[in-house]
């Protein structure tokens, strides 16, 4: 295991409004008015076309996989992307739980650093259960990078 994920007080944003923490990690950011930086909510959106099925609705788990919002807590996001894109096999004496890879499903490739703010902000509960009441405008930056990232041949 590498190093935990650690504090993930937004410190620095980007050219397309991203926000990453003290490490150089993708992080979310909650405004005072409560309202989510855009890739926390496009997380939140995300996860629940893509993922929510087997983790069940806000990163809580089901009985067929486990609450991501608890994983991302021990996971670091190096870690993260990499389960996401290789997949992941768990085999016990009681059960098998088979993660399947999505690198090339551009449904999640092109938006994975939101999918992780997201369940980032569900683990330390600074985002409650359910779509986030507000969220801040996307940037005309992120809207071209999701463009070109969506139309780049697979």
């Amino acid at each position: 295991m590498a190093e935990a994920p650690g504090d993930p007080t937004a410190v620095k944003q980007n050219d397309l409004g991203k926000w990453f923490d003290a490490k150089g990690d993708p992080t979310y950011k909650i405004e005072p008015d409560k309202n989510v930086d855009w890739f926390t909510y496009s997380g939140f959106r995300r996860y629940h076309s893509e993922c929510h099925v087997c983790h069940g609705p806000d990163g809580e788990g089901s009985s067929y996989a486990p609450a991501l919002k608890n994983s991302v807590k021990t996971l670091n996001y190096a870690e993260f992307v990499g389960v996401v894109v290789g997949g992941r096999q768990n085999v016990t004496s009681s059960q098998e739980n088979v993660m399947p890879a999505f690198g090339d499903n551009k449904n999640v490739m092109c938006y994975l650093d939101d999918i992780y703010v997201y369940l980032r902000a569900r683990s330390t509960d600074a985002v409650e259960r359910g779509r986030p009441a507000g969220h801040v405008e996307k940037t005309p930056a992120a809207i071209e990078a999701e463009k070109a990232c969506i139309e780049t041949p697979g």
